[in-house]
């Protein structure tokens, strides 16, 4: 039974109330972007939030347009008097319709121009956490391998270090060595186990990851071809990815919109000492009791009492004078929220500057760093062919031939951590510089093996 296969059968027992997920058999890039985006739970809860801060336009929206209302009233008096036999009842029933439009409102509109730059800040901040999932998906993905790798060279040094106490021991028993060396080899072998031991955790760890983003349990992982270019950056200027980063980050873009609508809020709450106009309209119908023109205590006995319209178109001026200093206050309250946003703007922009910077640098030296690593192993393999020769010769004795094999299995991590630092430190530059797309996931994807086997591939063939 394999790993996955026992992590799965064990979840699988937990209570009901536990949680399993779906298994697949193994993992491929862009199905797991995939899966990542149609179950994220962050990224929806993002795109809900998105939604409902679009409704803030329309409703600002609605402050500029008319407001009509109608409505109806239905009534009935009964009046009575000392005289003796005299008493009334009255009855109306009235109708009205009104409506007002807003002429002049300075708040109004401000508030919608703040509103339309509040959605644009939210749909650039759900662009960002999209553009982030694309990463973290890599991350979770390359990290993966990452692990797998170590794994199987962690089981490979645990098996040629057996075979150097087996060694040990055969030679002792032939009088060809001391308790020394096989004390030594053992050590050094016990070392390896306690490595493969967490190397194997750490496997474990990587594809719970896999399955929290995606929320399906992987059997295995489609590995990256060593043929896989390695490249500069285009350009390799520091300057241009910085210009293009403060330029096209989307972070950096929401904040720029975030500073805009506290501007228009500023304005907005100033605008609550300025007066305002309104055209009002009014309609009503009803009897002529309804509109009192008759004597109330005749109730119309020489009065009218058919049914009375009236109607009326009016301007209405207000001039604010005095609110107990609430409209001075929100506009303090408004400049400070303004110097807020543009103070996180600015801490915004130099966190991006940095990271471009940091990733800039970090590609290239990762390019620098496969290449080394690539060319210690050559150098590891060939000191460890010499110093078993010497050890057979008596030139070398076999804590030489430990450390040398030590060396080897460290540069092939080495190699392998550049690798995969590369491909996502590549990433996080586009992230920074904006331009990180799906389109870059499809493009590593390409380079996938799909019968990739980590114990047969964590090395290029000619360094097996």
């Amino acid at each position: 039974m394999s790993r996955a296969q026992r992590v799965l059968l064990f979840a699988c027992l937990l209570p009901s109330s536990v949680f399993c997920a779906p298994s697949v058999e193994r993992a491929e890039l862009m199905a797991v972007y995939r899966q990542a985006v149609s179950h994220n739970s962050d990224l929806a809860a993002a795109r809900a939030d998105y939604a409902a801060q679009q409704e803030l336009v329309p409703q600002a929206r609605a402050n500029l347009l008319p407001v009509i209302s109608t409505g109806a009233t239905f009534e009935a008096t009964r009046l009575s008097r000392d005289e003796p036999g005299l008493e009334r009842v009255r009855s109306g029933n009235t109708i009205q319709a009104n409506l007002k439009q807003p002429l002049v409102n300075a708040a109004f509109w401000y508030e919608f121009k703040a509103a339309k730059a509040s959605i644009v800040q939210a749909a650039l901040e759900l662009s960002a956490k999209e553009q982030a999932l694309i990463l973290q998906t890599a991350q979770a993905y390359f990290e993966t391998l990452r692990a797998t790798d170590e794994l199987a060279a962690s089981e490979a040094e645990e098996i040629a270090l057996k075979q150097q106490m087996d060694q040990a021991q055969a030679r002792l028993k032939g009088g060809l060595s001391s308790i020394t060396d096989v004390l030594d080899a053992q050590s050094a072998f016990d070392n390896a186990q306690a490595n493969r031991q967490l190397a194997q955790r750490k496997v474990e760890d990587a594809f719970e990851q896999l399955a929290h983003l995606t929320n399906l349990e992987y059997a295995s992982i489609e590995g990256m071809q060593h043929q896989l270019p390695v490249l500069a950056p285009i350009p390799n200027d520091t300057k241009s990815w910085v210009e293009g980063a403060v330029e096209q980050n989307l972070m950096l873009l929401a904040s720029n919109y975030a500073v805009e609508a506290a501007e228009e809020r500023v304005r907005q709450r100033q605008s609550g000492h300025a007066p305002t106009v309104d055209a009002v309209a009014s309609y009503r119908k009803g009897d002529n009791d309804s509109f009192g023109y008759s004597n109330p205590t005749d109730f119309g006995r020489n009065g009218y009492r058919g049914n009375v319209a009236q109607s009326s178109v009016a301007v209405e001026v207000s001039v604010p004078l005095y609110s107990g200093g609430r409209v001075s206050s929100q506009a303090h309250e408004a400049y400070q929220r303004l110097t807020q946003s543009e103070e996180l703007r600015e801490s915004q922009r130099r966190e991006v500057v940095l990271n471009t910077r940091n990733y800039f640098r970090a590609v290239n030296s990762d390019i620098q760093q496969i290449k080394a690593r690539r060319q210690t192993i050559l150098s590891s393999q060939k000191s460890l062919k010499a110093s078993k020769v010497g050890a057979d010769v008596g030139t070398r004795n076999t804590v030489d031939v430990l450390n040398a094999q030590r060396q080897l299995f460290r540069s092939v991590r080495d190699y392998n951590d550049a690798r995969y630092d590369y491909i996502l430190n590549t990433l996080r530059l586009k992230q920074a510089a904006g331009t990180l797309s799906a389109n870059d996931l499809q493009k590593l994807a390409e380079y996938l093996k799909a019968d990739y086997e980590p114990q047969r591939d964590f090395l290029p063939p000619e360094l097996m």
